[in-house]
């Protein structure tokens, strides 16, 4: 589909600023499983970048990596619960080896959401974080744009792994 006709069809929410972000900062390819809080994010995705459904998030970090080591940018697109899942690759793969790629996860189990399930990795996520020395920031509609150039300074050019986390409700999710 032609980038103008995208464009036309397209919501002007902060979805569409982060994608035009990601793409104007040279990321992809893009590697995500699928989530409701990410979902007007993967359509557009879908419809217009180099996106691939991955069924295992820890699998999505391996390819992810294996993309980066070849000269992309990859963005790994997934919940905080397939964070967990991913938590062995990325501290025995991409932290040791600085292995530069983007993170962008859903907060499930932080406010609005307070499903019962999602409420120990809606705990546990910047700690985890933490821990792995992964540098994060939490995406905001204002300032969508120049969240995802610095975080494109941090993967681009200090070539280390960054993580844009994003609330439930940033792309307009209800529970």
């Amino acid at each position: 589909m032609p980038t103008e006709t995208l464009r036309a069809e397209r919501p002007a929410g902060t979805e569409a600023a982060v994608y035009d972000a990601l793409t104007a900062n040279g990321f992809g390819p893009y590697f995500g499983t699928p989530c409701g809080v990410l979902a007007p994010l993967l359509s557009l995705l879908e419809a217009g970048a180099d996106y691939h459904v991955v069924a295992r998030e820890d699998n999505a970090v391996g390819v992810a990596a294996g993309a980066s080591l070849a000269g992309a940018l990859p963005v790994v697109l997934m919940q905080n619960s397939g964070f967990g899942q991913s938590v062995n690759a990325l501290g025995s793969l991409v932290v040791p080896y600085r292995i530069p790629l983007l993170l962008v996860v859903s907060m499930r189990g932080t406010a609005p959401d307070t499903t019962t399930e999602n409420l120990a990795m809606g705990r546990l996520t910047e700690p985890v974080l933490d821990g792995l020395g992964i540098g994060y920031e939490y995406l905001t509609g204002e300032g969508a744009a120049r969240q995802v150039e610095q975080a494109a300074t941090v993967v681009r050019d200090k070539r280390l792994p960054f993580a844009l986390l994003v609330r439930p409700d940033e792309f307009a999710w209800k529970v």
